[in-house]
This record gives C-alpha cells, sequence and structure tokens, in this order.
C-alpha cells in the first residue's frame, strides 16, 4: 500500500504493540511452568508453546521497529511497566494449571479471530504475519481445548477449579478486544479490516457455543472491554517486568 499518513502510521504502531505485548508477556508467564507442569510432556509443550509465543512478539516488534525507526530489542526490553500494552487477562500471575488453561482458551480463541481477520489487512507485511502466526496459532488452540476437556473430564476439583478460573478472567478477557487509538484510521484504510468490536462479538458467538458444548455453567453476560484494559498492569506485571528486563537492564546500551 502506500505511504501511510502519520496518524494512520501512529495508529498501526498501537495495534502491532498491543498484539505483541499480549504475545510476550504471555509466553513469560507461562515459560515459568518448564519443569514443573504437572506431566513430563506439558514441560516440553508449554515450553514450545510459550517459545512461539515470544518468537511471533519478536516479529510484531521488528514490524514496528520498521515502521518506526526504532530498535526491537529496545521496544520488547526498553520499556518501564505501564508503557507495555498487553490486555488485562495478561496481568495475572500463571497461578495453577486449571488456571493458565482458562487463561490459554480465553486467549487463544480471541486471538484465532483477531488474526484471521488481520490476514486480510491491506497493509501486506501485517497480514503475512498473520497468516504465518495462524498456522501455528491452530496448533495452540487444539492443544488447549484438549486441556480444558480433560479438565471438565478430570474430576470435581478440576472442574471447579477450571470453573472458578474462567470466570474470574471472563471480564478481563474482553480488553484482548479494547479499542485503540486511531482504530477509525485503521479501518479507513483497511490495515483493520473490521471494527474490534465486531472482532469480539464474533469471539463470543464462537465461544459460547463451545462452553455449551463442554457442559460449562453459562458466563456472565459479557461486559464491554474497560477503557484502561491495555494501560493498568499492577504489582503481579511488574515482577515479571523485573524478571524479562533483567538481562537487558544489566547493561544498557549492550547488543544481545
Amino acid at each position: 500500500m502506500s505511504e501511510l499518513d502519520a496518524a494512520t502510521g501512529d495508529a498501526l504502531g498501537e495495534l502491532l504493540l498491543a498484539m505483541a505485548d499480549d504475545e510476550f508477556v504471555l509466553g513469560f508467564w507461562d515459560s515459568e511452568w518448564t519443569g514443573i507442569a504437572p506431566i513430563l510432556e506439558e514441560d516440553v509443550a508449554m515450553s514450545s508453546v510459550s517459545q512461539d509465543e515470544i518468537g511471533h512478539a519478536k516479529a510484531l516488534y521488528e514490524l514496528l521497529a520498521d515502521l518506526t525507526g526504532q530498535d526491537s530489542d529496545s521496544i520488547a526490553f526498553g520499556r518501564s511497566p505501564d508503557g507495555y500494552r498487553h490486555a488485562a487477562l495478561m496481568n495475572h500471575p500463571r497461578t495453577d494449571w486449571a488456571f493458565t488453561i482458562a487463561r490459554r482458551f480465553l486467549y487463544e480463541t480471541a486471538d484465532a479471530v483477531r488474526l484471521e481477520s488481520l490476514a486480510g489487512s491491506s497493509y501486506e507485511p501485517l497480514a503475512n504475519l498473520a497468516r504465518k502466526m495462524r498456522r501455528e496459532e491452530t496448533y495452540h488452540l487444539l492443544h488447549f481445548d484438549l486441556w480444558l476437556r480433560r479438565l471438565i473430564e478430570g474430576g470435581p476439583d478440576s472442574r471447579n477449579r477450571l470453573i472458578a478460573a474462567l470466570q474470574r478472567l471472563w471480564a478481563d478477557a474482553q480488553g484482548v478486544f479494547a479499542p485503540l487509538a486511531g482504530e477509525a484510521q485503521l479501518l479507513a484504510a483497511r490495515i483493520l479490516p473490521e471494527s474490534i468490536e465486531a472482532l469480539r462479538q464474533r469471539w463470543l458467538a464462537r465461544i459460547t457455543p463451545r462452553f455449551v458444548e463442554l457442559g460449562l455453567p453459562a458466563m456472565p453476560a459479557p461486559p464491554l472491554p474497560a477503557p484502561d484494559a491495555r494501560t493498568l498492569h499492577g504489582a503481579d506485571f511488574g515482577w515479571l517486568h523485573s524478571e524479562f528486563t533483567m538481562v537487558a537492564a544489566s547493561e544498557a546500551g549492550a547488543t544481545w
């Protein structure tokens, strides 16, 4: 597409940053399961999935760096905690296995809808990356859907833990589709083929029947995403930020 005007470029930057931070932060949270997952095979699987997410974040940060002239590592590791734009769903620590599966299922289903739409973006670098990510994320969704069923059928304790986690995360999951500054410009340029609220409604239309199929209780009426769903993060993310920036912060300006 032709060169972007300043307002559209800024809006695209916000979209790329939100998507990258979602993948980046979730990848780091779930990498904590390496070595302590419930079964050995899941140590390997969760490590692989987390590596995929951080790889997707890296690719998105590189698109943002190409757009802005910044360094992708500086974008990833050089911001203060309040500079990150991940959804509120990623503010929680990993907690227990049922909580992790609930969060992953909610995020992967939402991300699938987002990537499906962006595969048709007029911004070809983003469309190409969305198509590539979809191929990998499909396997993530299948994996966590299987785990969802496994926990539902695993007895009262695992089922109750899963339901409690889904209910706790339900409102924050809406924040994956929080409105972005400059969304109107993205829609006008067809960088974003449809509104973020339209994507949220499509996600709800897909996930609600799946809950019914699995015999899960109905979730509360989904609230609109909170206006600060991508800007307020809290102490748990502050701790994670200190962990994943530790090496980069040890020698400012170094090339890693």
